[in-house]
């Protein structure tokens, strides 16, 4: 899963003015595979290509202790929800953007085959619907649809930024299911994550400053997208 992960972050800007910036939540969503990718850089944890290992990519994730296990992922998660809370003083915005981070081991444990443990044990845990296109891919698709649809729906402001967020997400979605698989699992397949997930975030970034939660009335809203 890649830009379905993205769908709790959208889902969670939806919910509450209170929420974090977008690119923040866009963060959290992917918060583990951030780490996981720099853990494999340096050798803590590692993956490798084998053609065939599931229907729709390559990846043997098969060395991910620390951040794809559910206890590693909710030390991310209440780490990311401490940074957030000490630089906002807003509980709420702390707690979703700790969900959020939760919600990518969960979306995972639906796609993934069996390569995330509870807590870097070797039971290893995974639904596996990499292995059937036709459920995973609706899937991914359904979930970051209605996360956008809502979060359009309770935010406003201009249209284009974040049918562009949309656009360049696609893209990105269709060049990881139809494009070439990667060779090998070297430093510039995983530089070429590290950058995927910066486009993204930093574009979210940009569509938060161009729309404001419906429910920011009066004084909270200036005559002009914040």
């Amino acid at each position: 899963m890649f830009i379905g992960h993205f769908a709790p972050a959208l889902a969670a800007k939806a919910v509450t003015r209170d929420a974090p910036r977008l690119g923040t939540l866009f963060i959290a969503a992917q918060l583990i595979d951030w780490a996981f990718f720099l853990f494999a850089m340096i050798g803590i944890e590692n993956l490798r290509i084998v053609p065939g290992i599931t229907a729709m990519n390559p990846l043997d994730l098969y060395h991910m202790p620390i951040s794809h296990s559910l206890l590693g992922t909710a030390g991310f998660a209440i780490a990311f929800a401490l940074v957030v809370y000490l630089v906002s003083r807003n509980a709420v915005a702390a707690t979703w953007a700790g969900i959020v981070v939760i919600s990518h081991w969960v979306l995972d444990l639906l796609v993934h085959r069996p390569d995330l443990t509870l807590a870097g044990g070797e039971e290893k845990l995974g639904l596996g619907l990499w292995n059937q296109p036709l459920i995973a891919m609706p899937l991914e698709l359904g979930l970051i649809g209605l996360a956008f649809w809502w979060y359009m729906r309770r935010t406003k402001g201009p249209i284009v930024p974040p049918l562009i967020l949309l656009a360049i997400m696609l893209v990105m979605q269709a060049i990881n299911w139809f494009g070439p698989e990667p060779k090998a699992a070297d430093l510039a397949m995983k530089a070429t994550a590290l950058f995927a997930f910066a486009v993204v975030t930093a574009i979210a970034y940009w569509v938060d400053l161009t729309r404001w939660h419906k429910s920011e009335v009066g004084l909270a809203v200036s005559s002009a997208p914040r």
